[in-house]
């Protein structure tokens, strides 16, 4: 099957490139646009973020945002197989609800239960992802992002037009493996010379039925069980189209409203345990979401900023498998969020942030199968930060803050307002020279959420926020020239959470509570390097390194036999992989070939770290090859994707196990 797919692509190049030489006379008038090569300005950042971004994050062997975050290090992604499969992500060991994911500036929320599946989100309309330790190093910010342990941004496309430009149109069809059908299309306007139109929608089909191997070792060396099947109910139909209105004035001045809605059905895979094959559980999702955002500047020293949002998320979890408890469950989440923020520049040297945020979020809960309907919860949150920024000339950057932090839970539980602080710091030696030591400290809580506190037969209402406190330490180096581009960064993290939420058994079969009582340690180190060179005959050679070494353990209880133990699923190493080399023709053509590697070591999948726990390492070669083409008027590209080229048998997730080699094939147009 991958000879076939080479076979078309290289006959499509071939047909391409011969069509291209016929016409070239009839293009003549075709024009390229002269590119030079310039060393980059200094880094300003105080905590330097990972970043994809344009071409980059494109040239991925990545379908979801999910599988782009795979390349950030320090990254461990809970991931439960095929294209449907929900997705989440944990930073430096921290757990999902200590990472907040923005949108185009805006936190995603998700009061039920702290979580944001990032499979739902597509590259094919993402401009950048970036991933902040700690929390962005602008001070300009709302005020809840200065309460999470990690910040992750999504930015969505903007548009660009070149004069007498009114209209950009593109369209995408991507097809592949496991019935994998996902056209896509977009529409840019320019409505007047400082206000345009956005316009972006997808479909998402595949059946999601693989072929798996099922194969168990017991300590003894004997061999459980070794047979192969399909996985079952692992199908999805998914629907996303998105509009953005961008407004730009004087200067200084912008406005932007986006709406966003998300709709899909899809099956539930469920584990492979004790030879049950096929589960009968369906999950339906509608997430639908209207955010705006003004920005301005006073005086060239004053900055406001006013962020709204109205979401409106529904969900609906059926199960009718006869093994497993029935359940047929509709939850329905409102959110409403208002953040307004301000920044004096009193000095050139000195600057001052405040910003005040409030959201307010309602969950409905009908469990139609234990005969609980119609249960209503809410919550208003309160955040209230201020920040001070100095820089030191060229030499030291220091950036100190605080956020107080206040939640009324349902029946007007009000908690006590909670301050945490950040301390971050620069220094350069040598300002001339892109050579940084960055450090910080930094608090944050994680409140419980709904399903923590509420959820039947689970829920604590008493349960006390978690609290992080976080210490990190980074050497950071970068040189650019017109012949090579170097980026490399290591830092050494030492993170410590207490009060961890976990779920412990009341005592009956079936009956679990939710209680304060793990404490967690987390050392690690990250080390990555991005490497661009920038040979003759117009080929640039570029490459990404990432490496982790985390060691997360429980130190709740030195009575427990997990006392020390490596907490579940964070492995001691990990690291991929990515390397480019691209080639530009005269006229513009671009022919490229992309390889990727990702390694995750071995860990335990159960707090006890015992052979019967052990889960074994992974890792997966990916390819891809590219072209891109002038048919003018228009842009083409074609894409053929081979993940996982040597088909091994792993699982992210214990007894959810996830693809062999599979094929994605993408034809682009761009007008």
């Amino acid at each position: 099957m991958i000879k076939r797919y080479l076979f078309i692509f290289f006959a499509f190049c071939a047909l391409s490139a011969f069509a291209q030489s016929e016409a070239d006379s009839l293009y003549n008038d075709f024009h390229i646009q002269e590119v030079e090569v310039t060393a980059r300005a200094l880094t300003k950042d105080v905590i330097v973020p990972q970043t994809l971004k344009g071409e980059e994050l494109q040239r991925l062997n990545a379908l979801s945002v999910a599988d782009a975050l795979r390349y950030f290090s320090g990254v461990q992604l809970k991931d439960y197989g095929g294209v449907g499969g929900i997705k989440t992500i944990n930073v430096r060991s921290m757990g999902s609800q200590h990472t907040a994911v923005y949108y185009n500036g805006i936190q995603l929320g998700n009061a039920q239960n702290g979580q944001v599946d990032l499979g739902r989100f597509s590259l094919d309309n993402m401009e950048e992802i970036q991933l902040f330790n700690g929390q962005k190093s602008d001070i300009f910010q709302s005020a809840r992002e200065f309460g999470a342990a990690g910040n992750v941004y999504l930015t969505t496309r903007k548009p660009y037009f070149h004069p007498n430009e009114k209209v950009h149109v593109h369209a995408q069809m991507r097809a592949g493996s496991f019935a994998l059908a996902n056209p896509n299309v977009g529409v840019d306007i320019k409505l007047t010379d400082a206000l345009s139109l956005t316009l972006d929608a997808e479909y998402v089909y595949s059946d999601g039925k693989y072929p798996f191997r099922y194969r168990r070792v017991l300590p003894t060396g004997e061999v459980a069980y070794d047979t192969t099947a399909i996985r079952q109910n692992g199908d999805v139909n998914a629907v996303r189209a998105e509009i953005g209105l961008h407004h730009y004035y004087r200067t200084t001045g912008f406005w932007r409203v986006h709406a966003y809605n998300y709709y899909s059905e899809r099956g539930v895979p469920g584990a492979i345990v004790n030879n049950v094959w096929k589960n009968g559980e369906r999950l339906w999702d509608r997430n639908t979401f209207v955010q705006a955002q003004w920005q301005d500047e006073w005086f060239n020293r004053w900055s406001t900023r006013l962020l709204l949002k109205y979401a409106n998320d529904y969900t609906h979890y059926q199960n009718y498998d006869i093994k497993l408890l029935p359940s047929n469950n509709e939850y329905l989440q409102q959110e409403a969020y208002l953040s307004f923020a301000n920044k004096v520049q009193l000095f050139n040297w000195w600057d001052l942030s405040v910003a005040y945020d409030y959201q307010y979020n309602t969950l409905k809960r009908d469990e139609w199968v234990s005969g609980v309907t119609d249960e209503r919860f809410d919550r208003h949150s309160h955040w209230l930060s201020a920040a001070t920024a100095f820089n030191v000339k060229e030499y030291l950057r220091l950036q100190a803050s605080a956020l107080m932090t206040q939640i009324t839970n349902h029946k007007s539980q009000i908690t006590n307002p909670k301050i945490t602080p950040g301390i971050f710091a620069s220094f350069r030696p040598y300002p001339k020279i892109d050579l940084s030591l960055n450090a910080f400290y930094k608090q944050s809580y994680r409140y419980p959420t709904f399903n923590d506190l509420y959820y039947t037969d689970l829920g604590n209402a008493n349960l006390r926020p978690e609290l992080a406190r976080q210490h990190s330490i980074e050497l950071a180096y970068r040189k650019a020239t017109k012949a090579y581009d170097l980026a490399f960064s290591a830092s050494y993290y030492y993170n410590r959470v207490t009060d961890k939420i976990i779920a412990y058994p009341k005592g009956q079969q079936f009956r679990w509570t939710m209680l304060n009582l793990g404490t967690v340690k987390i050392n690690g180190v990250d080390a990555k390097a991005d490497m661009s060179f920038y040979l003759p005959l117009r080929f640039v050679l570029r490459s990404r390194l990432g490496y982790t070494y985390q060691k997360a353990i429980d130190v709740t209880n030195p009575n427990d036999t997990y006392y020390g133990h490596q907490i579940p699923y964070i492995p001691w190493h990990s690291g991929s992989v990515v390397a480019e080399l691209d080639w530009t023709s005269k006229r513009g053509d671009h022919y490229g070939f992309s390889y990727s590697f990702i390694y995750v070591g071995e860990r335990y999948s159960q707090q006890e770290n015992t052979i019967y726990n052990y889960v074994q390492p992974w890792y997966t070669h990916d390819l891809s090859i590219y072209g891109e083409w002038n048919v003018q008027p228009c842009r083409l590209k074609a894409n053929i994707e081979i993940n996982n080229l040597l088909g091994q048998d792993y699982e992210v997730i214990q007894n959810y196990p996830m693809p062999k080699q599979n094929v994605r094939c993408t034809v682009a147009l761009k007008y």
